[in-house]
């Protein structure tokens, strides 16, 4: 393990003028369907959507994974800067990057991550991913020779870097845009002095932990592995060594719930399913919907009624991972009695983020299209670190971070 590599080192950014910054930011690429990025389109001709989901701009029914929808995403990106929408910084620098809303404040730093470092694990991971998913991003970054989506991190604080972020928050901020909720502010970080000691600090840093991109990091991992290959002056301090990361404090992230629904019930009757639950947990009807208020409880939603399962706490145990609320569903409910026993793969299965609240979820299942609804407790991130750092994987779709990161605010370009 290299200790001397810094975590993050400043990059040529690929930008939106300020003017056009709103017309350009759109969601991650992965949390809209196409039809719904074709919607959000409408009348956004400059829309990043235009480069994260091209097969919007092919003919419906267009395979989004087909080479047409990685050609036609390349053309994108090239158009939007020959048209002055985006620009190439004339420096490397990093970036002090805030979102906002009225309940919450996070403020960061992006860079240019070391593949090797996630390589080696001091970039860590706390989810598999899937190789499709993989290939779709790899095909991407190749496509477009850049990394558009940023891959969302956290580091313990560091005061050093607290104070160059409060220096640089000072000043007139280069981007700054509401969207879809949230105020994401933009600072560069140019000069010496600052990018020197932000280069100090993470060079002595012990660990980012990756929260969300995970098939991003995988993803950049393939591509600099390849290149090294093709290239035979291979040096290391190669661009496409690194890839494109915001990562923010840990006492400034937040979790919420990643819920489950699901399309049957293995065939068990209502009341018959409610029995095989009660062998394990106290069942509790109640009048309004269930937020769980620890990782021992989770709220159940069958057609017109709301449950409280609650199982008593389990002994202490130096497994990080068998205490969170998602394995304790899967352990005691989802796999044992509704036979769901791949929640990466199973297509009897389907998540919802906890931003989209508990009235979505009554919705899916009360208009037929699920047969119930299990709501979470979210990890801490001090307990997403502890399963991290001892080399383990959360089960799927266990962390929801918001506010989420856009993508077109930044791209790290890899010559």
């Amino acid at each position: 393990m290299n200790l001397d590599l810094p975590l993050l080192r400043p990059f040529v950014a690929l930008r939106p003028t300020p003017s056009h910054a709103l017309a350009v930011v759109a969601p991650p690429y992965d949390v809209l369907t196409s039809e719904e990025a074709r919607h959000q389109v409408m009348g956004r001709p400059y829309s990043f959507l235009h480069v994260s989901k091209a097969e919007i701009d092919l003919p419906h029914g267009t395979d989004a994974y087909a080479p047409a929808v990685y050609a036609k995403a390349a053309e994108n990106l090239k158009h939007f800067v020959s048209m002055g929408v985006l620009v190439r910084e004339y420096q490397a620098c990093f970036y002090v990057y805030r979102m906002s809303t009225t309940e919450h404040t996070q403020t960061g730093i992006s860079g240019a991550a070391a593949v090797e470092a996630y390589e080696t694990g001091r970039i860590r991971r706390h989810e598999l991913t899937r190789p499709d998913k993989e290939s779709d991003r790899v095909n991407q970054i190749k496509a477009v020779d850049a990394h558009t989506g940023p891959v969302l991190a956290t580091y313990r604080p560091v005061p050093i870097i607290t104070e160059v972020i409060e220096q640089t928050t000072m000043a007139q901020p280069l981007i700054d845009i509401f969207h879809d909720g949230v105020h994401h502010t933009l600072w560069r970080v140019a000069r010496e002095p600052d990018i020197a000691v932000l280069l100090a600090a993470f060079r002595t840093m012990p660990a980012l932990y990756i929260a969300d991109g995970h098939h991003r990091s995988a993803a950049a991992a393939q591509v600099a592995a390849a290149r090294r290959v093709l290239n035979p002056c291979h040096r290391g301090d190669e661009m496409y060594n690194s890839f494109l990361v915001v990562s923010f404090p840990t006492n400034e992230m937040r979790i919420l719930n990643y819920n489950r629904v699901v399309c049957d019930l293995n065939g068990l009757a209502r009341h018959a399913f409610l029995a095989r639950i009660a062998e394990s947990c106290t069942v509790i009807p109640c009048p309004q919907p269930v937020q769980p208020v620890s990782c021992d409880e989770v709220g159940l939603y069958l057609p017109g009624q709301w449950y409280r399962l609650v199982w008593a706490p389990i002994l202490e145990t130096a497994d990080p991972v068998v205490q969170l609320s998602v394995t304790q569903l899967a352990n005691r409910i989802l796999s044992p009695i509704l036979g769901l026993h791949d929640l990466r793969q199973d297509q009897r299965i389907d998540f919802v983020g906890g931003i989209h609240g508990l009235g979505i979820l009554e919705q899916r299942v009360n208009s037929g299209e699920m047969a119930a609804a299990f709501v979470t407790y979210p990890p801490s991130i001090e307990e997403l670190i502890a399963v991290t750092d001892a080399g383990q994987i959360m089960p799927p779709k266990s962390t929801w971070f918001e506010p989420k990161l856009v993508d077109g605010l930044l791209s790290l370009p890899l010559n």
